[in-house]
C-alpha cells in the first residue's frame, strides 16, 4: 500500500495571502511549465517568468533593476563578475578583424583580455591615454568599433578626459563603454554624459562586503543591450543566485557606505601625505593631484573611497608595512572595512616591470580601499603600517 505521496515530485508553493519581506532566494536551477505553448511563449517573451537560470533567474532581475535605477538605464545583465561584463560587453560589439582603443591604465585583467585573449581572436587593441582625449583620438581606425575607458584608472586614481573621449567617439561613430566601478554612481552616471555601455564589477562597492561576485553591464542601443544578454548566456556567465541575493542586501544600504568611506578617504588621504617616508598621495579632491581641475568638473566634490600612495624602499619596504598589522592585506576594494593592496603582486603582475613603470606603479606603490571604520582608528594604524616600512630601512 503506498501514501500516494512520490517525494521526487515538486510540490507547489505554498499559496497565501501575505508576501515576504525579505527577497526570497531562488536556487532552481530550472522552472517547470505548465505545456509546450507556455514554455514558447517564455522563451519568446510573450509571457513573463523563467525557464532555466543560465538564461536569468529572479534574483539576478532584482539586482539587475536595482543598479538600472542607481544608473540611469534600462534592460542591464547582471553577469558572474565584473570581468565578464567586460568580456560580454567586448565581444558583444567587436568581431574578427575589428579594433577596440582602451585606456592604458584599466584594471589588471582588463588589459590582459585586450592584450593577451583577443588578439587571439583576431581583434587588435591600442592603448591611449585616457587624461588626454587627443590621444584617444589619435588611435581610431576606420575598423574601431568600442571605446573602453574606466572615469578613475586603477590604481593610479588618474581622472579621464571624458567629455572629450565621449566627443572623439561620436565624431567617429564609435560607441563609448565605461568601467564605473572606482566612481560607482553616487560620483558620476556615465548615460548621462555620453556613454553607450556602461559596466561594473558588482563585487566591490555596489555590494560591499566581499561575499558576493557579480559584475554588470547595460546599454543605451537595445539592439546592443540584446546582444550582451545573448553573449553572457552563451558564454555561461551567469550569476549565482545566492551572489544576487547577497548584494541586493548590499545595495540597500549602498548610499550611506559611500558616504562614510567617502569622508574616511578624503581625511586619509590628508593625513598620509604628512607622513614620514610617503612619497605621494593620490586623491582627486587633493590640491595636488595631476587631474584636480578635471575631477572637480566632472565630479564636483566627490572624491569617491579610492586612494593610492607610494612609499620609498621597495619590495622591502612594502612588505614590511603590509605585515605590519592593520587593514587587510587584500586584492579586492569596496569592502566595508579598508583593505590594502600592492598592484605590482597582484592586479598589475601580469605587466612587465617597464609597462608598471610607465603607468606609475613601483614596488612601493599601494592601493588603499577605504573603508566605514572609525577614522581615528584608520589614521593610528596606517602610521604604523608606515613608520614600520621607513623604520625597518637599511641605513648602512
Amino acid at each position: 500500500m503506498t501514501s500516494g505521496f512520490n517525494p521526487i515530485r515538486r510540490r507547489p508553493w505554498p499559496a497565501g495571502d501575505s508576501r515576504p519581506v525579505a527577497t526570497p532566494l531562488s536556487a532552481s536551477v530550472v522552472y517547470a511549465a505548465e505545456t509546450p505553448d507556455a514554455l514558447d511563449a517564455l522563451y519568446s517573451g510573450r509571457d513573463a517568468g523563467w525557464t532555466y537560470s543560465r538564461e536569468g533567474h529572479p534574483n539576478a532581475a532584482v539586482v539587475a533593476g536595482m543598479i538600472d535605477s542607481l544608473e540611469g538605464a534600462e534592460g542591464g545583465v547582471v553577469t558572474g563578475s565584473g570581468m565578464a561584463a567586460v568580456a560580454a560587453s567586448v565581444l558583444a560589439t567587436v568581431s574578427t578583424g575589428e579594433h577596440v582603443v582602451a585606456g592604458d591604465q584599466l584594471y589588471g585583467r582588463s588589459l590582459r583580455l585586450l592584450s593577451e585573449w583577443l588578439p587571439r581572436f583576431g581583434i587588435e587593441a591600442t592603448l591611449a591615454d585616457p587624461t588626454d582625449a587627443g590621444s584617444i583620438a589619435a588611435a581610431i581606425r576606420p575598423e574601431t568599433r568600442l571605446i573602453l575607458v574606466e572615469v578613475i584608472s586603477n590604481p593610479t586614481i588618474r581622472v579621464a578626459d571624458m567629455e572629450g573621449i565621449f566627443a572623439a567617439g561620436k565624431k567617429a561613430g564609435v560607441p563609448v563603454a565605461v568601467d564605473n566601478t572606482f566612481t560607482t554612481p553616487a560620483a558620476y552616471r556615465p548615460f548621462e554624459h555620453g556613454a553607450d555601455i556602461v559596466v561594473h564589477s558588482v563585487t566591490k562597492l555596489l555590494a560591499g562586503h566581499s561575499d558576493a561576485m557579480l559584475g554588470y553591464a547595460a546599454a543605451r542601443d537595445p539592439e546592443v543591450r540584446a546582444r550582451i544578454a545573448d553573449a553572457a548566456v552563451t558564454m555561461g556567465l551567469t550569476p549565482s543566485p545566492f551572489d544576487c541575493w547577497m548584494a541586493e542586501r548590499g545595495l540597500y544600504s549602498f548610499d550611506l557606505r559611500f558616504a562614510k568611506a567617502e569622508s574616511n578617504a578624503a581625511a586619509l588621504a590628508d593625513h598620509l601625505s604628512g607622513l614620514p617616508g610617503v612619497i605621494r598621495v593620490l586623491y582627486p579632491t587633493r590640491p595636488d593631484h595631476p587631474d584636480r581641475g578635471r575631477a572637480a568638473a566632472l565630479l564636483g566634490s566627490r572624491g569617491g573611497n579610492m586612494l593610492s600612495f607610494e612609499i620609498a624602499g621597495g619590495r622591502a619596504a612594502a612588505n614590511r608595512l603590509a605585515g605590519a598589522g592593520g587593514p587587510a592585506f587584500a586584492p579586492t576594494l569596496g569592502d566595508v572595512g579598508t583593505t590594502l593592496s600592492h598592484p605590482a603582486s597582484s592586479s598589475h603582475r601580469g605587466l612587465t616591470d617597464g609597462e608598471r613603470a610607465a603607468m606609475g606603479v613601483s614596488e612601493g606603490f599601494f592601493r588603499v580601499s577605504v573603508g566605514i571604520e572609525d577614522i581615528g582608528v584608520l589614521k593610528s594604524e596606517f602610521t604604523t603600517a608606515v613608520a614600520a616600512a621607513v623604520g625597518g630601512a637599511d641605513t648602512g
